[in-house]
């Protein structure tokens, strides 16, 4: 049978067993019972179904291009690491305000409104902290975020007398 892809999918009889105790397992990540689903299915070895890319994705309700990344992952990485999820390498993205710039955003919050204003609004606090070379620049969204997890809200906020 002619194949479009590159990343031919054959696997031993201990392969085989162990990506078939994975899927009758019932404590598994839903991420990795689709990965060995998709090897197993995936599989031009003696005992497997051989089935392509986009009926592979139709059986599993997959995405094809899922199916090639997880194909290709497996040739080039190996069984034990594809079937793990990829941990990142670094953190999720890094704090814009230190914990020293969040309290002089929080006092700021909580004194009175500059003149012509009721209230302080996240765009104007966003302003003076840049006016105070507090920080560089900061954006209004960086500041409802710091006010939201300091439960500061300033709707609510009785500034001044």
């Amino acid at each position: 049978m002619a194949r479009k892809t590159k990343y031919i999918v054959k696997l031993s009889k201990s392969e085989r067993e162990k990506l078939n105790k994975l899927v009758k397992t019932g404590k598994i990540a839903a991420a990795k019972r689709y990965r060995a689903q998709i090897f197993l299915y995936a599989d031009e070895g003696d005992d497997g179904p051989c089935l392509s890319d986009p009926q592979i994705a139709k059986k599993l309700e997959l995405s094809v291009i899922t199916v090639q990344r997880a194909r290709q992952r497996l040739i080039e990485k190996g069984l034990d690491f594809t079937l793990e999820r990829v941990k990142r390498e670094k953190g999720p993205n890094p704090k814009k305000l230190d914990p020293e710039q969040e309290a002089k955003l929080i006092s700021l919050a909580c004194i009175e409104a500059p003149e012509g204003h009721a209230r302080w609004s996240l765009r104007l606090l966003s302003e003076r902290m840049v006016a105070l070379d507090y920080v560089d620049s900061i954006s209004h969204e960086t500041v409802r975020q710091t006010l939201k997890k300091k439960r500061l809200n300033l709707g609510n906020a009785k500034n001044g007398a």
